[in-house]
């Protein structure tokens, strides 16, 4: 690494702390993936075509490590490790609940394939032998009521996400829970 590399990576350090912690909630994990991260960082320098996008690079590479972090753990939430009683509701999960409080407008079929395959997490296929019906038909119910979905959201939130999928704006345009 040369010294304006080294620089670029003390500076993002901090960032990368509280990124990685936000996802493991561990400080020992996240120093450990961090300590991943900057050996792939150095290990694959080479491969890096253009210095200017250090930074995007680095945090793509981060979440890589915090995504193979999980694999390799089997990560399952312990009902005990959450807490309950926090107040501070993220703009994530204040989309979340409106997603689901508008899912319940859905046509009754749609809303059906939606829950199916997304909350209780059937397979396309699974949810046509449930259904009764061919794959390609729950396919295109599922891809419809997504559709609709998303629709109906567009028209009451004005919502707007990071590079990371992050919710950074959730604008009501009618009453929300949050």
């Amino acid at each position: 690494m040369n010294a304006s590399e080294i620089s670029i990576w003390n500076q993002t350090q901090d960032k990368l702390k509280s990124f990685v912690f936000r996802y493991t909630k561990d400080r020992t994990t996240s120093e450990d993936i961090i300590q991943d991260v900057f050996l792939k960082v150095h290990s694959r320098l080479g491969q890096l075509k253009d210095s200017d996008k250090l930074v995007g690079w680095i945090f793509q590479i981060t979440r890589n490590t915090i995504t193979d972090h999980f694999r390799s753990k089997g990560k399952f939430i312990n009902i005990n490790d959450i807490d309950w009683d926090e107040e501070d509701t993220s703009l994530n999960d204040c989309v979340v609940t409106c997603l689901q409080d508008m899912m319940t407008t859905l046509p009754e079929k749609y809303r059906n394939a939606l829950e199916l395959t997304e909350i209780k997490n059937l397979s396309q296929l699974e949810l046509a032998k449930e259904l009764h019906i061919s794959y390609s038909g729950a396919k295109s119910r599922v891809q419809r009521a997504r559709q609709m979905l998303k629709e109906k959201m567009e028209a009451a939130y004005l919502i707007r996400f990071d590079s990371y999928g992050n919710v950074i704006v959730c604008a009501g345009k009618a009453a929300c829970a949050c």
